[in-house]
């Protein structure tokens, strides 16, 4: 019923029509939804009429759902297996999942080496206690409290990332460990977009922006003449009356920003946000935001959340070892830094 109702009321908002001699004509159109992932999804697409943008809409949307079905560690769904169904028979038996579960979790182990650790989707035992006192935090902020590091330590101990075992032949996951917890904040909806856009990609979507929670991803060129998407970057200063701090220029690129501004809570007057360092088991204090540009939007995911709680000059190493990746980074007193070519795709 609620993607019924959410299809019914899809806005569908025309905003130019451009026509070059001798080719058919394309107009803008643009969906929102506000379900997906718990965020506001977004699709933009040039198309020759309404009822095509209406059909990669919906294809994209229907394709992002089960993705979300698939990915939640909160809610059960009929007849699927999901993350959280793992969760529940970790350290019990071995779980039947779709494919897509098990090319998300082979990504994220790949990522995990990559990145020596900063990102892992194993941490669910830690990030589940930061969620449980940000959610009772938020709720009555005068009662709000930092979980108890001794309760975090024995979390950590349930972490290890070799104790989640994937049968692909089976195609069934296994955690060993009876305390450890799947939690895929880190790199899920960008992953479940890359996935996505390349199967809109072969339905014949050759012009659009897929947008989840800010994980953008660009296909092809926009409109008739063919120019490149302008994707802006937000401005973490909520008081700045500039609230776009860039605007990139992307074709056939993704990007994904992970910043302190979005979700926190306050305790004794300071700000804690949900990204966690493995290490100290605290909100990273490096940075404000980084901002990641690559091709693979689950992988500009996962780097956004790692370069976070790197050093910069760690950070800026692991960067410049990566072909057509590129990098911003807010520190702290608002200073930005740049990997070797981000610059070049900032619009003049």
């Amino acid at each position: 019923m609620v993607k019924k109702i959410l299809v019914c009321i899809l806005i569908i908002l025309l905003t130019m029509n451009l026509t070059a001699c001798g080719e058919s004509k394309v107009s803008r159109y643009e969906s929102e939804f506000l379900v997906l992932f718990n965020t506001v999804t977004k699709i933009v697409a040039y198309t020759e009429s309404k009822e095509e943008f209406t059909k990669h809409s919906e294809f994209i949307y229907n394709n992002l759902e089960t993705y979300h079905e698939l990915y939640d560690i909160y809610n059960d769904y009929e007849g699927v297996n999901n993350l959280k169904t793992i969760n529940d028979h970790a350290g019990l038996e071995p779980v039947k999942v779709d494919k897509k579960i098990i090319d998300l979790l082979l990504f994220a182990k790949n990522e995990y080496k990559k990145t020596d650790g900063k990102v892992n989707i194993a941490f669910g035992s830690v990030l589940r206690i930061w969620h449980e006192y940000r959610t009772a935090g938020t709720d009555d902020p005068e009662n709000a409290k930092l979980p108890p590091m001794e309760e975090l330590e024995k979390a950590k101990l349930h972490t290890d990332i070799e104790k989640v075992i994937i049968d692909e032949a089976q195609s069934t996951v296994f955690l060993e460990d009876p305390d450890m917890a799947l939690d895929v904040g880190a790199i899920g909806k960008g992953f479940a977009v890359e996935q996505v856009a390349q199967m809109a990609i072969e339905q014949g979507f050759t012009s659009g922006l897929i947008s989840v929670g800010g994980n953008i991803r660009a296909i092809g060129n926009k409109g008739q003449d063919k120019e490149s998407w302008n994707v802006g970057i937000q401005n973490p200063d909520k008081d700045s009356e500039e609230p776009i701090l860039k605007i990139m220029n992307l074709t056939d690129k993704s990007l994904v920003t992970s910043g302190d501004y979005e979700r926190y809570y306050t305790v004794d007057g300071v700000n804690y946000h949900h990204i966690i360092d493995p290490k100290t088991l605290l909100p990273s204090e490096y940075f404000t935001a980084v901002t990641i540009i690559c091709k693979d939007s689950g992988e500009a995911d996962a780097l956004s959340t790692a370069v976070f709680n790197m050093p910069l000059d760690e950070g800026i190493a692991l960067i410049d070892s990566l072909p057509d990746t590129e990098a911003l980074w807010i520190l702290n007193n608002g200073e930005i830094k740049y990997s070797a070519h981000f610059e070049e795709l900032i619009k003049p």
